[in-house]
């Protein structure tokens, strides 16, 4: 396989009268190249490890595109730190609709990957898009109540109080109240596994800074919701990642998920939820993901 030298453009989209910061990694000497759309999980960024993946997949010779939510990083959108599951999944709609109207890839080839949360996401942005040729879900977060009983009833019980008080927040016109977003096994945090801190932390570059809170409100939101649901009506092929050892997704309803896509295909690592991102498992994912995008993309 040709490997291609890589030119990463910064470039941004609207998105519900906000601007998305974005990436756009192109590769060098293919014209009208196919083009993947990549968005993080719970509270990350760009930054954190979006560009590794989207370099490897130029360098195969499809055009990658990473953003950042509205209202996290670079991205504009008050108040800050506000995870909205709505305002996300158009994000992801306004990141089609700017590939459609660039010149510099195919708009006809186009494909979505996302992570964790945002892996959760990809499932329904797929469902909603038809015309997309092919999707992947990296240890996607599928089902809200499995990923609430691996927090286990001390620690909901424990966030409840912040909740409570950024509602109230929200109702009276006040800034939110954020929470911590991941934190030790204890803590007042949405994810308190052993490996959460730890592997959140790893993501962020040499100099890098990551906001470790989120809106407390969007905890009830995260427990509702359920994205895996939107697996069955996913038309293209859809590549499932999935971590047997994930803390954060677990992988049993995922897997039972992933087998109601009609065109799924399904690949399982020895890895954790945060060990995908770097390493040997990023290493055998990119790899996997890379086989299947060329494939799917006719790169």
């Amino acid at each position: 396989m040709t490997s291609h030298t890589v030119t990463r453009h910064d470039i941004s989209f609207g998105s519900g009268g906000d601007t998305c910061a974005a990436w756009l990694f192109l590769p060098d000497g293919v014209q009208n190249p196919p083009v993947v759309i990549l968005g993080h999980g719970l509270g990350a960024t760009r930054e954190m490890r979006l560009d590794a993946f989207a370099e490897r997949f130029a360098q195969a010779g499809i055009a990658a595109l990473a953003f950042t939510y509205r209202h996290f990083g670079d991205s504009t959108g008050r108040p800050r730190q506000l995870l909205s599951i709505k305002r996300q999944l158009a994000d992801w709609d306004a990141a089609i609709a700017h590939v459609k109207t660039r010149p510099d890839v195919d708009n006809t080839r186009v494909a979505v990957w996302g992570s964790s949360f945002g892996g959760g996401h990809a499932v329904i942005v797929a469902a909603r898009h038809p015309e997309l040729l092919a999707a992947i879900a990296q240890c996607p977060f599928t089902d809200g109540l499995a990923s609430a009983r691996a927090l286990g009833p001390k620690g909901t019980m424990r966030v409840l109080p912040a909740v409570a008080a950024d509602i109230l927040s929200h109702v009276r016109g006040k800034a939110p109240v954020l929470l911590t977003l991941a934190g030790a096994p204890g803590d007042k945090a949405l994810m308190t596994a052993p490996d959460a801190l730890p592997g959140y932390l790893a993501l962020v570059p040499e100099g890098g800074t990551f906001v470790n809170e989120v809106a407390a409100r969007v905890a009830p939101t995260i427990t509702c919701h359920r994205p895996g649901k939107a697996a069955k009506d996913v038309q293209m092929p859809i590549l499932f990642c999935i971590c047997d050892h994930d803390s954060v997704t677990p992988p049993d309803e995922t897997i039972a998920y992933a087998l109601t896509a009609p065109k799924n295909e399904i690949k399982r690592y020895d890895a954790g939820h945060f060990d995908i991102y770097l390493g040997e498992p990023f290493e055998t994912v990119v790899a996997d993901q890379t086989e299947f995008l060329t494939r799917h993309l006719k790169a």
